[in-house]
């Protein structure tokens, strides 16, 4: 009877259940932390509204400032609005949870570097969170913007009960756009089909678009997105030559597609 258990442990979980519940705390642990910093920029509220009033203001001078324009078209086609606010509520737990979970099992050689990337892209987060808190967009209706979300689903994500999976002064770098880089990169490299790696490679462009349209990131914070998941991948592959186990794997010839 055991023999058979763990037979059918090896056939379900690739490492174990003991690995898999140790990947499982890495990411609470991961979202401990930023529960932590969450309650000091909550802390900070009129740094964080002074923050965003300057990075509006580098914008204006550098002339990129395009987010209100953004939005305002999107808002002008209503379907796209409805769009972009189903994604922006679905996009970056469900999408990035199911990617996980399909990495995990069914490409586990490529999970780990995937593991690392997430973990240290996070790290970067956090430190940019508590030393820059920044209020998004939506909050600053005096410079043209909207919190479409609100408007869409008549909750306010202040309350409290909403807000528990939010940082609501986390908009430098935009975490929506790295997490769709690392996953729309990932998966790119590991489905088979050729429609499937097009989607995947245009997901950060569509998440990007998403938060801006939103009212919940500026261009900025969107770069600055991109740089923190292409610093925590060139960190990822470092790790990886210490630990040849954590490198980047495809899928195998025999995989399904």
């Amino acid at each position: 009877m055991l023999a058979v258990l763990r037979s059918a442990e090896r056939r379900v979980f690739p490492r174990g259940v003991g690995d898999a519940v140790w990947q499982l705390l890495l990411f609470a642990g991961a979202y401990l932390a930023y529960q932590i910093v969450r309650g000091v920029a909550d802390g900070q509220v009129p740094t964080a509204f002074w923050n965003a009033t300057q990075l509006i203001n580098l914008e204006h001078a550098t002339g990129i400032f395009v987010e209100p324009s953004i939005q305002a078209w999107t808002q002008s086609t209503g379907w796209l609005m409805t769009v972009a606010n189903w994604l922006y509520l679905n996009s970056h737990y469900t999408v990035t949870i199911s990617a996980l979970v399909f990495i995990y099992f069914l490409r586990n050689d490529a999970f780990y570097y995937v593991r690392n990337m997430f973990m240290l892209a996070m790290a970067m987060a956090l430190v940019g969170y508590a030393l820059y808190p920044t209020a998004p967009p939506r909050l600053l209706p005096e410079w043209g913007f909207t919190d479409s979300v609100a408007q869409m689903t008549g909750v306010q994500v202040e309350n409290d009960k909403v807000s528990a999976l939010l940082n609501l002064y986390a908009a430098v770098p935009s975490m929506h756009v790295c997490f769709a880089l690392m996953i729309g990169g990932s998966m790119s490299r590991l489905v088979r089909r050729r429609p499937a790696k097009v989607l995947w490679m245009l997901y950060p462009l569509l998440i990007t678009w998403v938060v801006m349209a939103t009212g919940n990131h500026y261009l900025l914070d969107a770069v600055l997105g991109g740089v923190t998941a292409v610093l925590a991948g060139l960190a990822a592959r470092r790790l990886a030559r210490l630990r040849t186990a954590w490198a980047f794997r495809g899928p195998r010839a025999e995989a399904p597609a």
